[in-house]
């Protein structure tokens, strides 16, 4: 079993699974996570009163903490944090809902029992889990047309974002919007930092509850900083204006400091009390999960290279470099793990991971992080993709549910995505093949994709069109190659010091006037676009 706050004795995934085999009776699955305010005190009220804890005699309550079992997470929340989940002894879902009280537990436990003695309902498995053929269609530029539609669609020209309420900033929607887009872009950065930056202590908070980005969740997670970090990053690149620029730096600072173990950057702040949101005097600092996980971190290096490279920000630089080596004691050969006591080979951090590198090798000509990357992605097409071309979520394996598939687009997206990036720096096509099996096989529903989404997008215009590719025949840190992260596509890929003189940009098989100035390689580039 588990040590945990309370009464109640929760035991682990596997651990719970197990007893109620033995004893046949159902399982109480309460997913919860360390920045949850309402799981906290769903947990310190209605499962420490004494009716509540005497009904659960007759079950089995098992306690997942969601950032560390991300696959049990995407399988068994029902809507949000907490939630609760009555399964059957082999994890197949009876009934669930999100926070309960004490009176709304107690209905449903007495409810659960009941169909349970009688065995009227032996459980089910979630649709998304069930094996369903995939979308195949056909990969054109016609895809990114209809997602530049569904975000032009559903963008909020009053308040900025896209979509109603809850409001979310979805960095990666964002970027796709920085090339397509831009004043769209613009303006839900602008409402991003306006409401979900905290100017006293730094970082983003996770979302706002109401369209006009009011009701905010105050909880701060690292893989959505990193994100918007780089997203704000890249505004700066493609429109120069330094506002932008500052909110990256200080988030920057944010991750490197509050979120800093001293080794990589940790999972998540949880929310301070109410009253700690008001004059900074007030303040008390909300507590730090110091967890190190995979993804997280691997977006981090991501979003401090990205930094670095606009800006020649030396402690950006340095902590990349920090967080890449930690990362290396979680990859063995090609296999990430999720933390260092979870699981292994989940897609997105394989993915996340395999992007890290990548960049590493652009911003800092790495050529140890290219093999790693490699390495990684090699592990992930042998391990994880299917016959179709998809991608699983991780190996079919586990308890409950887990021996289900699911087949993230998201994280699919953002491994092809860093597929093609390796394609490009190590000349080695079969991965852009695998990233064009991956893409192709959701191509039949595009046109039912949401803004959410547009990472998708993303990665099939790459793949399609082909993005700039500027090889510079210089090493890392020169004055051609800091000129070519510079130009004006967040989209690019710079491959420095390779064996030719100059720099030679090219997109989409057409080939630019080799450059050996910042100011030539400038107007290779615009007149590479222009030609089109």
């Amino acid at each position: 079993m588990n040590d945990s706050a309370g009464s109640i004795d929760w035991f682990s995934w596997e651990e719970g699974l197990a007893s109620a085999r033995e004893r046949d009776v159902p399982a109480l699955l309460f997913l919860s996570a360390t920045w949850c305010v309402e799981c906290t005190e769903m947990e310190e009220t209605t499962f420490e009163n004494p009716q509540i804890r005497a009904n659960l005699a007759e079950f089995v309550p098992i306690k997942v903490d969601v950032d560390r079992r991300p696959r049990v997470r995407d399988r068994y929340n029902m809507g949000g944090f907490p939630s609760i989940v009555f399964c059957t002894p082999d994890g197949k879902i009876l009934t669930g809902a999100t926070a309960l009280g004490v009176e709304g537990l107690r209905s449903v436990l007495e409810r659960v029992r009941e169909v349970w003695t009688d065995r009227e309902d032996p459980g089910r498995i979630p649709r998304s889990l069930r094996e369903t053929d995939p979308p195949t269609g056909a990969l054109d530029t016609g895809i990114e047309g209809q997602f530049a539609g569904q975000l032009e669609a559903s963008f909020d020209e009053q308040y900025g974002g896209w979509g109603e309420a809850p409001k979310f900033p979805l960095p990666r929607t964002i970027e796709f919007a920085l090339k397509r887009d831009r004043q769209s872009a613009r303006r839900s950065l602008d409402a991003i930092r306006t409401h979900l930056y905290d100017d006293y202590e730094g970082g983003f908070f996770r979302y706002a509850a109401n369209r006009d980005w009011s009701d905010i969740a105050h909880e701060k997670l690292a893989d959505e900083n990193a994100a918007l970090c780089r997203a704000f990053a890249n505004a700066y690149l493609a429109t120069g204006e330094e506002e932008y620029r500052e909110t990256a730096g200080r988030t920057v600072e944010y991750l490197t400091t509050t979120l800093w173990t001293g080794e990589a950057v940790a999972a998540s702040q949880a929310p301070g009390p109410d009253d700690s949101y008001g004059a900074p005097e007030d303040r008390t600092d909300p507590p730090v999960d110091t967890t190190v996980y995979a993804g997280p971190n691997a977006l981090a290096v991501d979003a401090l290279l990205t930094y670095y490279a606009y800006t020649d920000d030396a402690e950006a630089k340095r902590f990349s470099e920090r967080v890449l080596s930690t990362l290396d004691e979680l990859i063995d050969g090609g296999c990430v793990a999720h933390c260092a006591d979870g699981d292994h080979t989940v897609l997105s951090d394989q993915a996340r991971v395999l992007q890290a590198l990548t960049t590493a090798r652009e911003v800092l000509g790495d050529e140890n992080a290219l093999a790693r990357a490699r390495a990684v992605a090699d592990h992930t097409i042998g391990e994880l993709q299917v016959e179709d071309g998809r991608f699983q979520d991780g190996q079919s394996e586990g308890a409950g549910l887990l021996s289900h598939p699911l087949y993230p687009l998201d994280a699919t997206a953002e491994l092809a995505d860093g597929l093609l990036d390796l394609a490009i720096l190590t000349g080695e096509d079969r991965y852009r093949t695998v990233a064009r099996e991956a893409l192709a096989a959701y191509a039949g529903a595009s046109d039912r994709l949401g803004p959410e989404l547009a990472a998708y997008g993303t990665a099939v215009s790459r793949l399609v069109d082909g993005p700039l590719v500027i090889r510079v025949g210089e090493p890392a840190g020169s004055d051609l190659h800091r000129a070519a992260l510079r130009i004006a596509d967040h989209e690019a890929v710079i491959v420095p010091d390779v064996d030719h003189k100059g720099a030679l940009a090219s997109v989409n098989g057409r080939q630019a006037e080799p450059a050996s100035s910042p100011a030539e390689l400038e107007r290779a580039v615009s007149e590479l676009f222009a030609a089109e």
